[in-house]
């Protein structure tokens, strides 16, 4: 499962796209399992059913998960085939999510914890997440970090291809598959097989309706989020101004009530020099004494000195 992008024209998909990858697998049930035999390098059970874009959402507050292609064997094994066409840095806390819902999944349907099936989690990627390590392929288990010799078997497994891998790691058809989704060139009888049913999906009319109509849809949603992203902007735009003419109100009146604070000193300075100017006429004594008789305090004096 990948996040919404750009659509692109129907005329314009290939393999590695989303509808396209889900579409050809889920409508060719020997294609998909002659695939996942290709990357396991087993054989694996008769498929008992096989969905794309599985969707599962069993949590309380809806939270799920949409699964590319997803299937399940007669041996007790399931699959689940995830095409990425980016890699992002959470991909193996995306993979264990992936597990946890689809062990949730059985357990909804009725399996006890000791009859959950095997499981493999199988990641394709256009980019190599480990690029330091240049391999095709990364195969994981659980395994005990003091003797990797034994094994964990929870019967859990995960995968992650690379079509950017360096190293000779895999069978010859294996490198012709990936080399398929990277640069669309078609060396062996898979990729010549999977490259004749991107041609004919291009041209098969109810696919392309459908495409077209999630299409819109998925701009729809994406419309309804730029929206709904505006409308949040302007309401706290909106807040922003709404606090600062609040802000600006309280300013004006602190102003106001400093300005008057300040014309009542003033007055009362005022008022003083005259009491000195008068007390100064009827003694003849001077404006220090004065102050002096009036305890007013030294650091004081020189304003009313001013005012004389």
């Amino acid at each position: 499962m990948r996040e919404t992008q750009k659509s692109k024209h129907y005329d314009e998909l290939e393999f590695t796209d989303d509808f396209m990858f889900c579409k050809i697998l889920q409508n060719d049930k020997a294609l998909c399992k002659e695939l996942t035999e290709l990357i396991l390098s087993k054989k694996i059970g008769r498929i008992l059913e096989l969905n794309s874009q599985k969707p599962i959402e069993i949590t309380s507050d809806g939270k799920g998960v949409r699964f590319d292609v997803y299937m399940e064997d007669d041996e007790s094994t399931v699959y689940d085939i995830e095409m990425q066409t980016t890699t992002r840095g959470d991909l193996p806390k995306r993979m264990r999510y992936y597990q946890g819902m689809i062990d949730l999944n059985l357990i909804e349907r009725g399996a006890k914890y000791r009859e959950l099936k095997k499981s493999y989690i199988i990641f394709i990627c256009l980019e190599n997440p480990y690029g330091y390590s240049g391999l095709h392929k990364y195969s994981f288990k659980t395994i005990c970090a003091e003797d990797p010799s034994v094994e964990f078997k929870d019967d859990i497994f995960k995968i992650i291809l690379s079509a950017e891998g360096k190293k000779s790691d895999v069978s010859e058809e294996m490198r012709a598959f990936l080399l398929y989704l990277s640069d669309k060139k078609t060396e062996s009888d898979l990729t010549k097989r999977l490259h004749k049913k991107v041609l004919a999906a291009r041209a098969h009319i109810e696919w392309r309706q459908e495409y077209m109509t999630l299409s819109v849809r998925d701009e729809d949603i994406r419309e309804e989020g730029r929206e709904e992203v505006r409308e949040e902007a302007n309401k706290k735009i909106a807040e922003a101004e709404a606090k600062a003419t609040e802000a600006e109100a309280k300013a004006t009146e602190a102003e106001a009530k400093a300005t008057e604070a300040e014309a009542k000193a003033s007055k009362a300075e005022e008022i003083v020099a005259q009491a000195i100017r008068r007390l100064m006429t009827l003694k003849g004594t001077s404006a220090t004494e004065i102050m002096d008789e009036m305890e007013i305090p030294a650091d004081e004096r020189d304003k009313y000195l001013a005012r004389l």
